[in-house]
C-alpha cells in the first residue's frame, strides 16, 4: 500500500502525453508544462465498423507479409522492344489508356487529345473533327485500361496497335509486363497534345527508334531494370518525376549495342541524341518494374495490400491484392505544384496516368527523401521531401529490401500501402506526378504533387470486411 497521497501526483514533476487535437498540449504548454504528443487522429469517417472487421481477419497478417515478401522479391529485366499489335495483340481499333475503365464522353480533355492523336496516327480518321466524331460513335473503336492487359501508360497513357513497347520479364514470378517509348517533355501525345509535330515524332519513333531499340535489347539484354532502380534511389533519383541517373545508366547499357546496330549513321546518331536529351527517357522502364512487382504481389486473398493505383484524369482508381480485379474509384484530385511558362491553376487537369504504379511499388513519392533536389521540379521543400518518406511508414506494410534511401542510413523504402492503415491513420498515400493541359491538345503545363481520393480506400476497405 502506497503511503504517498494520489500516488505523489502533487509533490512529483508532472509529465503529460497527449492525443489529437493540439489544444489540450498547447494549453500545457503555457503553463510550462512538459508534453509528449502521440502523432494520432481518429480513423476516416465511417470505417471503424469495416476496420474493425479487418484488423480481426486471421488472414491479414500473414497475406500482407506474403503480398510484401513477392512485392520485393519481383525482377524486372528488359528483354525485348516490339510493336503493341505483336506484344498485346491489340486489334486495329483497340487503344490501351491509363487508369480506371471511362467511356469517351466521359474522359478528360488530355485523354480526348491522345485519342485524337492516336486515330490521326493509325490513319483512321484525316482529321481532328473526323477523330472526335469515330471515338464518340463508338463503331470498331474499343478503350481498355492498360492494367487489364498487364501493361501501363505514362499521362494519358494510350498505346495503340502500331506503337512500340517495351518488354520487361519477371523471371521470380513469371510475369511480363509492357509500357510505351518515352516522347521527351511538352507538346506530347501522352500530355494529350495531338499537333502535326506529335503525329511525325511518333512516326519517326515507330519507323526509326523502335527498330533501333528492339535490335539494341536483342543484342545487350537482358537488361536489369531494378538494379538500375536500386541504383538510381543512391544517385539523387526517385523514379517518378526525376530519372536522370536512371536514363544515363539505361543508355550506358544500350550505347554500344545501339551504335553498332544495322541503320544509317544519321539514323543512329539521331536516336542516341532523342535517348541522351530525354531524362524521362528511363520513366517508360521503371513503370513496367514497379507493375511486375505488384503483379507479383496480387490475389492474396484476405491481404489489404494495393496493387494498383491509376487514373484516367477524370477517375482515381485502385485494386487490392485480396479483392481481385475490382476497381474502387473516386474523383481525380488537381495537383499543386509548379507550372510552365504562363500556365497557371486553372489551365491544370485533374491527376492522370499509370504512373502510380512507381508509388504503389515503394518509389516515386514514397522515396522523395532519396532526391532532394526533385522540389525544384513538383514544388514544395527538402524538409517536406525527409517528412514525405517518413510518413510513407506509417501507412506501408514493410520496407524494400533493395530500394534504399542513403539520407535514412539506407533504409528501405516504405513499400506495400496497407488499406487498413490508410483507413486507421488518415494518411493518404504521396505522388509526385506531371500536369496535362485540361484542354486537349495543349499538352504539359507543370508537375507537382497529389494523393488519391479517400473514397478509394474507404471502398476497398468495405469489400475487404465483406470478404473476411
Amino acid at each position: 500500500m502506497t503511503t504517498s497521497p494520489l500516488h505523489g501526483l502533487l509533490s512529483a514533476d508532472v509529465s503529460v502525453a497527449t492525443a489529437g487535437v493540439s489544444l489540450f498540449a498547447d494549453a500545457l504548454r503555457a503553463q510550462a508544462v512538459p508534453v509528449t504528443e502521440a502523432a494520432w487522429q481518429p480513423p476516416l469517417d465511417g470505417t471503424a465498423a469495416h476496420l474493425s472487421v479487418v484488423l480481426a481477419d486471421p488472414r491479414r497478417e500473414p497475406a500482407n507479409a506474403e503480398a510484401l515478401r513477392r512485392m520485393t522479391a519481383a525482377g524486372a529485366d528488359l528483354v525485348d522492344v516490339r510493336p503493341a499489335h505483336e506484344a498485346l495483340g491489340l486489334d486495329k481499333g483497340t487503344f490501351l489508356h491509363a487508369g480506371p475503365p471511362i467511356t469517351w464522353d466521359r474522359a478528360s480533355g488530355p485523354l480526348k487529345g491522345a485519342l485524337i492523336g492516336a486515330m490521326l496516327f493509325e490513319g483512321l480518321a484525316d482529321t481532328v473533327e473526323e477523330a472526335e466524331a469515330g471515338l464518340a460513335k463508338g463503331d470498331g473503336i474499343t478503350l481498355e485500361p492498360c492494367h487489364h492487359r498487364d501493361a501501363v501508360g505514362p499521362m494519358a497513357g494510350v498505346i495503340s496497335p502500331s506503337m512500340w513497347v517495351y518488354e520487361l520479364r519477371d523471371e521470380v514470378h513469371d510475369g511480363t509486363s509492357w509500357c510505351s517509348l518515352n516522347e521527351g517533355l511538352g507538346r506530347v501525345l501522352r500530355y494529350g497534345a495531338y499537333g502535326s509535330e506529335v503525329i511525325d515524332r511518333l512516326h519517326w519513333m515507330n519507323s526509326v527508334l523502335g527498330p533501333l531499340l528492339q535490335q539494341a535489347v536483342r543484342k545487350a539484354g537482358p537488361i536489369d531494370v531494378k538494379a538500375i532502380i536500386a541504383q538510381m534511389l543512391q544517385m539523387g533519383d526517385e523514379g517518378h518525376n526525376r530519372n536522370r541517373a536512371g536514363s544515363l545508366m539505361l543508355l550506358r547499357e544500350l550505347l554500344p549495342a545501339l551504335i553498332t546496330a544495322e541503320g544509317s549513321s544519321d539514323d543512329i546518331a539521331e536516336a542516341v541524341r532523342f535517348s541522351g536529351a530525354n531524362e524521362h527517357f528511363f520513366l517508360n522502364l521503371g513503370m513496367p518494374a514497379c507493375k511486375l512487382s505488384t503483379m507479383a504481389a496480387h490475389g492474396i486473398p484476405g491481404s489489404s495490400v494495393v496493387t494498383t493505383m491509376a487514373r484516367n484524369g477524370t477517375d482515381f482508381g485502385i485494386r487490392v491484392s485480396g479483392t481481385g480485379d475490382e476497381w474502387f474509384t473516386g474523383p481525380a484530385n488537381t495537383p499543386e505544384g509548379l507550372f510552365l511558362g504562363s500556365y497557371g491553376p486553372e489551365d491544370a487537369n485533374p491527376d492522370i496516368g499509370d504512373s502510380a504504379i512507381t508509388e504503389t511499388a515503394g518509389i516515386g513519392g514514397f522515396a522523395m527523401a532519396a532526391a532532394p533536389a526533385i522540389v525544384r521540379f513538383v514544388g514544395g521543400d527538402v524538409p517536406f521531401a525527409l517528412r514525405a518518406t517518413q510518413t510513407m511508414y506509417e501507412i506501408t506494410v514493410g520496407e524494400h529490401t533493395a530500394y534504399q534511401v542513403p539520407i535514412l542510413e539506407f533504409r528501405g523504402t516504405p513499400t506495400g500501402i496497407d488499406v487498413s492503415a490508410v483507413a486507421r491513420t488518415g494518411i493518404l498515400p504521396q505522388i509526385n506526378t506531371g500536369m496535362a493541359g485540361r484542354v486537349a491538345g495543349t499538352g504539359q503545363v507543370g508537375a507537382g504533387l497529389v494523393t488519391p481520393p479517400e473514397q478509394c480506400f474507404t471502398g476497398a476497405l468495405r469489400a475487404l470486411a465483406a470478404r473476411a
